[in-house]
């Protein structure tokens, strides 16, 4: 390690060391193309990662959470086309509008050529998405090729498109997305800045620093990587109060300010996000309210879950690497999650990469004296048996890639099903109005319906006081009862949307107001964290 805490360059090879490692790359059939071009050069490997990504972005097909949809392509929405629904979070100054508007920008474009379609609404955000996660593939593999080695590298970046939870997430439109891609950046870079020349050092440094604000202004939560990569760094520097004065606070104010005006001249009036932010989630557990979970719960199911089997890679890696300051930066993260009660598998993603890193680093370990035997075992035409990388990857493979479609494609598609086909149906003017008797936010909403016409959600806004149910927690308790009193107090729409599990309880109420079912979508295999939400059903009224 270096004096600033950051991993060294790697001392000097052997001539005999470089010619060994050169025969490893020559038969592992990736150092050279014909003409001389590098074939790991870092402009093809964004092109395969950018077309990798693209199709990873058309393949996702399901619901996930609803902060994809309703805290940033819902709010970008209303920003360009003047409708929308703004959840409580917004109407409290908790949330940035720094996100949404990258989002803003790309329905801006949609809009003046025409092309706000049904199909491009609901697939143009995540392909924008995917440029940013084939960025940030790119520069997982130079992390990995700085910590270590170009080997490394290549073993990281095979893990990081292979692991399951990356594909599922990486390319939707949350806000836990891009903050991970800028994670991976600013750690590139301010890493690299030990390796540089003085005046190449502090350039590296300050970007790294820049990207680190810009990831809090994204997400406040962010400062919890970045505390501590920056006290690492004051604890083993001496400029301490240079590094301070100089770079971190000029730094922080330039983008907390850029920040503060952006949000005033949205909100339309002065407001400190960050604050706000750190005010309901830390100070007073207002995050609780949507469910808490065990102190243990990142290490034993969340993040375990998110790594599945490359999780013993990514312990043996760390064990064999002993890069402890960079290790210790996935055991911080989790560590201070686990103090707060209510947690979540995204919120734990930036940290993800990391972790596959060294998933790499076992990977490479061992294939390098399989490598080195492949002479051997081609002098044995009849021994076919495949070697213990090749045993892994196919282990890896078998294990990710199913999860990853399934998840992807099929377990709770049902919600932006329905979202798409009525969209299509408004567009051919056979919508009127929509009712949702489910659980709050449990489909997406004008993002994805894009048409201007009333709508109506149960609302699940936190109550000030303690004890008050909301309409969503209403309506599960009494299915039948909630909707008897909401049509009698109020005029029916032309169409409802809901999960079979309580369609079973309403069915011969919506028929006796003349309502027929019309269409269902196909949901889920198993419940989530309430019954079975096989289908959604849309009702109309006829």
């Amino acid at each position: 390690m270096s004096d600033h805490g950051r991993p060294t360059p790697r001392r000097r090879q052997r001539p005999e060391e470089k010619e060994e490692e050169d025969k490893i790359s020559s038969s592992s059939g990736k150092s050279v193309a014909a003409k001389g071009t590098p074939w790991w050069s870092e402009k093809r490997i964004w092109a395969a990662a950018l077309a990798f990504r693209a199709a990873n972005a058309l393949l996702i097909q399901t619901y996930f959470n609803p902060d994809e949809h309703w805290q940033s392509l819902e709010v970008a929405h209303r920003v360009v086309f003047g409708y929308g629904h703004l959840t409580w979070e917004w109407k409290k100054g908790i949330r940035s509008y720094l996100h949404p508007l990258v989002f803003a920008l790309l329905y801006k474009v949609l809009g003046f050529l025409r092309l706000d379609t049904p199909w491009f609404m609901a697939k143009a955000p995540r392909l924008l998405q995917s440029l940013f996660a084939s960025i940030g593939d790119v520069y997982m593999y130079k992390l990995s090729k700085l910590i270590f080695d170009e080997h490394v590298a290549r073993w990281a970046l095979f893990c990081q498109l292979m692991n399951w939870f990356m594909f599922f997430c990486i390319t939707r439109t949350l806000s836990n997305s891009l903050e991970t891609v800028l994670t991976v950046v600013g750690l590139f870079y301010w890493l690299a800045s030990s390796g540089s020349s003085k005046q190449l050092s502090v350039a590296s440094r300050k970007l790294g620093l820049f990207i680190a604000a810009l990831a809090c202004a994204v997400r406040p939560t962010s400062a919890i990587t970045w505390l501590y990569v920056g006290v690492l760094y004051l604890i083993r520097t001496q400029s301490r109060l240079h590094f301070l004065f100089f770079e971190v606070v000029p730094i922080g104010i330039l983008v907390l300010a850029m920040s503060c005006l952006l949000d005033w001249w949205m909100y339309g009036s002065f407001t400190i996000v960050p604050l706000n932010f750190l005010r309901f989630n830390f100070f007073s557990s207002g995050g609780d309210y949507y469910g808490t979970h065990p102190w243990h719960w990142y290490f034993t199911q969340g993040f375990p879950s998110m790594l599945l089997t490359f999780l013993p890679y990514a312990v043996i890696g760390i064990l064999k690497s002993k890069e402890w300051s960079i290790s210790g930066l996935i055991a911080w993260v989790l560590g201070i999650y686990s103090v707060l009660g209510h947690k979540e598998f995204r919120f734990v993603l930036p940290v993800l990469p990391i972790a596959l890193i060294f998933s790499g680093y076992s990977l490479s370990v061992m294939s390098k004296p399989d490598l080195l035997d492949m002479k051997r075992r081609k002098s044995r035409p009849g021994n076919k048996c495949p070697s213990r990388v090749q045993l892994a990857v196919l282990f890896l493979v078998a294990t990710n890639v199913p999860m990853a479609l399934y998840m992807s494609s099929i377990h709770q598609r049902g919600s932006e099903d329905v979202m798409i086909y009525l969209s299509k149906e408004a567009h051919k003017g056979k919508v009127r109005s929509i009712l949702f008797l489910m659980p709050c936010h449990s489909t997406p909403y004008y993002s994805t319906l894009h048409h201007d016409l009333p709508m109506r959600f149960l609302d699940c806004t936190p109550s000030d006081t303690k004890g008050i149910l909301d309409e969503s927690d209403r309506f599960m308790i009494d299915p039948l009862g909630f909707v008897m009193s909401m049509f009698t107090n109020s005029s029916l729409p032309s169409h409802i949307v809901l999960f079979s599990s309580e369609e079973k309880q309403l069915r011969e109420l919506l028929i006796s107001y003349s309502f027929d079912e019309i269409k269902r979508f196909f949901h889920a295999h198993f419940k989530v964290d309430r019954d079975l939400q096989a289908s959604v059903v849309v009702y109309a009224l006829t």
